[in-house]
């Protein structure tokens, strides 16, 4: 049998992020072939891979970050089977690597961020290969993106929500950006203010509206005012701008921003929740 050395091995380990035993096992079987010993372990993680294909990955984390000049925010969530995984250091830091990627070359959807090169393969193929390593159905599920001259982020403690807002002028405070991205993230807005909401989504809220009152036995007659009247609560509950600040429920953020700076103006937001 060849022999196999520590500092092989570790090399190895390091390549491929595989554990030791399993480093020495690939290094043995190939023996002494390094290509081929990574070869040998990017097959066990299609192995596992395949194996677990039907398993359900509904933990995990999300993540988001700006760019250097906070233009430019990305958000991934990367989902595998269990809690303990999720808040494994090297499953985190195997996450920030891929938003990382996404930060520098700016993909413009989750499939092109897939095909994008980590360790000498694409993302995809990486995180087969950590299926093998780790032993758990793993999943890139979500990535999105935002540009804005002052793009913010926000991560909630945890790892299982977070958001990105895009904001105008680029040189808002800091601290007010944050707080537009918490309120993203504890209120879950469907749009920024009410003429951003869909036709659609107004004629299903008036629907809804009609036969809520309709089971609640009110006149015919009155159904189009009561439904209009539920519609305005749905966009002070719903839309960022009409929502009650989390920091003081006395006034909206439209409000709050207004007293923050006249000139300051929501462009886009994004959320993602693994708990949704």
């Amino acid at each position: 049998m060849v022999q196999i050395t520590t500092v092989e091995v570790s090399k190895l380990r390091k390549t491929t992020g595989a554990g030791m035993m399993d480093c020495k096992k690939a290094l043995q079987e190939a023996s002494g072939d390094f290509e081929k010993a990574i070869e040998i372990i990017r097959k066990k993680g299609q192995a596992v891979a395949n194996k677990r294909a039907d398993r359900e990955a509904g933990e995990g984390v999300v993540l988001a970050k700006v760019s250097s000049d906070s233009t430019r925010g990305a958000m991934v969530a990367l989902n595998c089977e269990t809690d303990f995984v999720a808040r494994n250091e090297d499953f985190i830091h195997f996450a920030q690597t891929i938003l990382d990627i996404a930060i520098d070359k700016n993909p413009s959807n989750l499939e092109e961020l897939k095909k994008l090169q980590i360790n000498s393969v694409t993302i995809a193929d990486e995180v087969i290969n950590k299926i093998g390593i780790i032993g758990e159905k793993l999943d890139l599920s979500y990535f999105d993106r935002i540009e804005a001259p002052k793009v913010i982020s926000y991560v909630h403690p945890g790892n299982k929500l977070a958001t990105l807002v895009g904001l105008k002028p680029e040189n808002v405070e800091q601290q007010v950006g944050k707080d537009i991205a918490m309120q993203v993230a504890a209120m879950n807005p469907v749009a920024i203010d009410q003429g951003d909401i869909s036709q659609k989504i107004i004629d299903k809220e008036i629907e809804i509206g009609k036969e809520q009152a309709r089971r609640e036995g009110k006149p015919e007659n009155l159904l189009d005012k009561i439904a209009m009247g539920k519609l305005g609560k749905f966009y002070k509950e719903s839309t960022l701008m009409n929502q009650a600040f989390i920091k003081d429920n006395k006034k909206s953020i439209k409000q709050y921003l207004k007293e923050t700076d006249p000139n300051l103006k929501v462009l886009a937001f994004k959320r993602y929740s693994l708990r949704d």
